[in-house]
């Protein structure tokens, strides 16, 4: 099961998110849950170095099964508001995974 947890601020803004685990829907390497899950989370931390020229801290752990991305304290507001919006993207395309998929992924908030 992947679990993913968005951690959020006291204005429901995210400040981190973090997917661990494995969706065991198929075989290794045509896991679909797994490479979707996946896709969203990079394309999201890649959108939002290549658009709002945001580096999150990122840690990732072992072979692929842990990702957990920090977004940085000191943004510009304008910066942050776009970071954002691409985090709640995330989450909400993780959360329509779920919706499918639940017994193989897990979405926390």
């Amino acid at each position: 099961m992947i679990n993913v947890v968005f951690e959020r601020n006291n204005d429901n803004t995210i400040h981190t998110f973090t997917m661990e685990g494995h969706a065991e829907f198929g075989p290794h390497g045509k896991d679909l849950v797994c490479a979707g899950a996946s896709a969203v989370a990079f394309g999201a931390v890649n959108g939002i170095a290549e658009i709002c020229h945001v580096r999150l801290n990122v840690e990732m752990k072992g072979e692929g099964g842990f990702l957990r991305c920090r977004v940085p304290e000191k943004i510009e507001p304008n910066t942050y508001e776009k970071v954002q919006l691409l985090l709640e993207g995330l989450f909400y395309s993780l959360k329509t995974m779920e919706e499918q998929y639940g017994q193989f992924i897990r979405i926390k908030s």
